[in-house]
């Protein structure tokens, strides 16, 4: 069922895209610690460009956009850019969430006082940080909205992070999961669905206590898989692999945005989902990835994640078509149901051959913008 709708469009909230990146070595297509090279060499041309907490990434950010065509132009033209960049410096782009071949732990991190106090209060925990994220911010007008907003994408998770799945492999090895960097990433403390909060108080409460106990260094060591940004009036979602190619990415983004403006005028509550049983759902989802069974927020059973994703796309669909993302959206889903997703194609390209050279070719492929090879 449709959220409730008032008459008259509404203006699209903004969004931005934050996109992390593996660089590999061209000929042994291993990962490669050399991002310091390619920072270097990108200075000036890509303003979101930034360096990671391992030398094996480099990450690059959209600026705040409006529209859907805006948010993909940006994150193909950083692409393209850094792909070329690294290519000169015999090197491969790969949007991918873990490292498919060569050994990434311990990884060799970034030069940083901030890094080198995480390696010693978190110790090994810090092994599993050449990993890969799509972070989607969404513009929000304040703090009250954001915990609405929370709340209500909480259930969702699931979803987003099985059609997002894009990490099979680890270090040469089939991991049996989609999604093996969720699974990485959540040995963190803070890490994993955000509780229920009531209001912004609560949820810097939460914050604070977690700071207290030593879970969290500082305020940018919430890491839950929404959050509220330190930096900008914004909602982010953090619990997306990095997205294969550019069209997943944007795909990821206009249902973020349209589950978040739904949240903000829904006068419905939000789904209730217990804690426990939503850590379940996103095991799940990180196994499964699209091509399984995902655990639906209204029922507790699960169901095809595609139906599931149908389901979403009605819950929001007045959003989306507010924002003119509707007819992009169906397209994009239909397209990538048909293919599967970026954990899917990655074992599909290793099967024909038996070769992880293989896999590394059709995520550096896609990465730069090049037909899927499957």
């Amino acid at each position: 069922m449709p959220a409730p709708r008032s008459a008259g469009a509404r203006t699209p909230l903004t969004v931005g895209v934050e996109e992390e990146f593996l660089l590999v070595d061209y000929r042994t297509r291993r990962v490669s610690p050399r991002a310091p090279v390619v920072l270097a060499a990108a200075a000036g041309r890509l303003p979101g460009l930034q360096p990671e907490i391992t030398q094996f990434q480099v990450e690059t950010a959209t600026p705040v956009c409006t529209t859907m065509a805006e948010v993909r132009a940006s994150i193909v033209d950083s692409r393209e850019e850094l792909a070329g960049t690294a290519r000169r410096h015999g090197l491969r782009l790969a949007a991918v969430g873990t490292p498919v071949l060569g050994r990434a732990a311990p990884p060799p991190l970034t030069d940083s006082d901030r890094y080198r106090q995480m390696a010693a209060e978190f110790g090994a925990v810090t092994d599993g940080l050449s990993i890969c994220g799509c972070h989607v911010h969404v513009g929000i007008p304040g703090p009250e909205e954001g915990i609405r907003a929370s709340n209500y994408l909480r259930p969702w998770l699931p979803v987003l992070l099985a059609l997002s799945a894009n990490s099979p492999f680890w270090e040469g090895r089939d991991t049996g999961y989609a999604s093996w960097r969720y699974l990485v990433w959540a040995r963190w403390p803070t890490a994993g669905p955000p509780p229920v909060f009531e209001s912004p108080e609560q949820y810097e409460h939460a914050v604070r206590s977690l700071m207290q106990v030593g879970a969290a260094m500082d305020r940018a060591m919430a890491y839950w898989d929404i959050r509220l940004s330190q930096q900008h009036p914004t909602i982010e979602l953090r619990v997306c692999d990095v997205a294969a190619t550019a069209d997943e990415a944007v795909l990821i983004a206009a249902l973020a945005r349209a589950m978040v403006a739904t949240a903000l005028h829904d006068t419905r509550p939000p789904l209730a989902m217990p804690q426990h049983l939503l850590r379940a759902a996103n095991w799940r989802a990180a196994r499964d990835g699209l091509g399984g069974n995902c655990v639906n927020p209204v029922t507790g059973h699960t169901l095809p994640t595609p139906v599931l994703v149908r389901q979403l796309i009605g819950r929001v669909r007045p959003a989306l078509e507010d924002a003119g993302d509707l007819d992009l959206v169906l397209d994009l889903l239909e397209s990538l149901v048909a293919k599967g997703c970026g954990a899917t194609r990655q074992r599909r390209a290793y099967a024909r051959n038996g070769k992880l050279t293989d896999v590394v070719d059709l995520l550096t492929a896609q990465t730069a913008g090049a037909d899927d090879l499957v």
